[in-house]
Parts: structure tokens; sequence; C-alpha cells
């Protein structure tokens, strides 16, 4: 039987690390299904879902944990594969001056409404012409389906306004914005 698990990765950024793990994962018959890396402040960051037969999970671990003596710290948790509930996909886009508490205030309001954030990407750069330095966050919301999505958005506009900053909600799909 399959099992699934998630690792997380974390070290100092070099040549070589998605090499080293995907070496590590297929010694030990897993299969790579998803990831998301990337280099942050020198550090290499990762997380990854893959399958391999259950019975061969602890051999992995042990593998993986001989990976911290090259200076990559591996973390790995088991998953199950959760019940499939009915959701409505959103995809929320905020740009503006950058400033504290963006994402926090964002983060809690969808939280109140028991909105999942599925995806995270930000960035952060300079505005042309001022260079005044320029926030961009673009997310996958899994929206419970009672929600009223019009009610999230008068939520998220308010908050825009007190942010100073431009939200945007799109369905998945590419539709218009809702």
């Amino acid at each position: 039987m399959r099992s699934s698990m998630v690792l997380t990765v974390i070290g100092p950024d070099r040549p070589g690390i998605v090499e080293q793990l995907a070496a590590t994962v297929a010694a030990h018959g897993g299969n790579w299904e998803r990831s998301r890396m990337a280099h942050l402040a020198g550090q290499f960051a990762g997380i990854l879902h893959i399958s391999l037969p259950e019975a061969r999970i602890e051999e992995l671990n042990s593998a993986l944990a001989e990976l911290g003596k090259r200076g990559l710290r591996v973390v790995s948790q088991s998953a199950k594969r959760g019940e499939k509930q009915a959701f409505q996909g959103l995809s929320l886009e905020v740009t503006g001056n950058d400033r504290e508490g963006i994402v926090r205030d964002i983060a809690r309001a969808l939280a109140a409404r028991e909105v999942n954030v599925e995806q995270l990407d930000t960035s952060h750069d300079s505005a042309p012409m001022t260079g005044a330095a320029l926030f961009h966050a673009r997310a996958v919301l899994r929206i419970p389906l009672q929600l009223d999505v019009s009610e999230l958005r008068k939520t998220l506009e308010g908050i825009a306004d007190d942010l100073m900053v431009d939200i945007a909600l799109v369905p998945l799909d590419g539709s218009d914005d809702v």
C-alpha cells in the first residue's frame, strides 16, 4: 500500500539540494508528486508532497535525517488524503504600498469566515518612478459554499481601504471578477 507524505526542507542554499532530495526519495521507492521551492534570504526553503510504499517510510525518514549532516533540515509528516469537500475556488490578488500588517489583517478576515488559504505567494519590490516599497500577494482560496462571496468582497474592500491596497477576487476558472 502506498502512503502519502509531506516534507518541509530548509538549509543554506547551494547547487544540488533538489537533486539530493530527489535521489533520496527515489532510492526509497518514492514518487515526487508536487512541490514549491524558493531561495529566501540565502536559504533554500521547500515543501513537497511524495508518495511511497508504506513499508519504506521509516527507511526514508532515516535517509532524510542523514541529509541533516549536510546542513539540510527535513521534517516529514505522514498525510492522509482528506475527504473532498464542496467549495468555491477564488484567486485573491493584493497590491499596494508595503506596510506592516497587510497579510495579518487579510488572513484574520479570511480565517473568521472559515476561508482556507490554499496557496500564498508574496513579493516585495520597488514601485516604478518613486522607488517606494510595493507589496504584491496572490492567493488561492477555498471558500465554503455557504459563504456569501459578496459579503466577503465587502469585508476585503473595507480592509483594502484601511491598508491602502488594491484587492481583487477572481474565480479560479478565469471568468470576470466576482
